[in-house]
């Protein structure tokens, strides 16, 4: 049994200790905006938020969510300001990548809301795009860091605080 919170809402799920959280996430309860990609944590599709942090949950253990607090790509349902900055800059190309590259992003900008260009590189290094779309990214980012609108953690985002782009 692990218990832990999971969008903001209590859960507790009987499921082996060492499943990876990814696929506790997609088939036990259904949140597919986690992607699968390459199951070695390099690729950053399954890009989760544990405790704030951006996190890999392809080689994250469930057991060791116990007690925390874990947000995934369906907590930011809503108008968040980079997945408006996501669109504005024609960053989705297949797709397949975004949930976790939005989830990095809001990570890096609710830990440092002004990032440079630097700072946003790699703080994205391990998120990959097979389109080749990292220019858009970081101009995404950087637009959103602009804003005078803080990005919260997504744990607590709430869109009629924050206000949309």
């Amino acid at each position: 049994m692990v218990r832990f919170t999971l969008n903001g809402e209590q859960r507790e799920l009987d499921v082996d200790a060492d499943m990876p959280l990814l696929w506790v996430l997609r088939d036990e309860l259904g949140l597919t905006g986690t992607k699968f990609g390459c199951g070695m944590g390099l690729c950053g599709a399954c890009t989760i938020h544990l405790d704030g942090a951006a996190t890999r949950s392809c080689i994250l253990p469930v057991s060791t969510v116990e007690g925390r607090e874990v947000a995934t790509i369906e907590s930011l349902a809503g108008a968040h300001p980079l997945q408006a900055a996501w669109v504005k800059y024609n960053v989705p190309q297949c797709g397949y990548c975004q949930s976790g590259q939005i989830m990095s992003a809001a990570a890096l900008l609710a830990e440092n809301p002004a990032p440079d260009r630097d700072a946003i590189r790699s703080a994205m290094a391990g998120n990959l795009c097979r389109c080749g779309t990292y220019s858009r990214i970081e101009q995404a980012i950087a637009s959103v860091a602009e804003t005078a609108t803080p990005v919260a953690a997504v744990q607590s985002y709430d869109p009629a605080e924050q206000g949309t782009e």
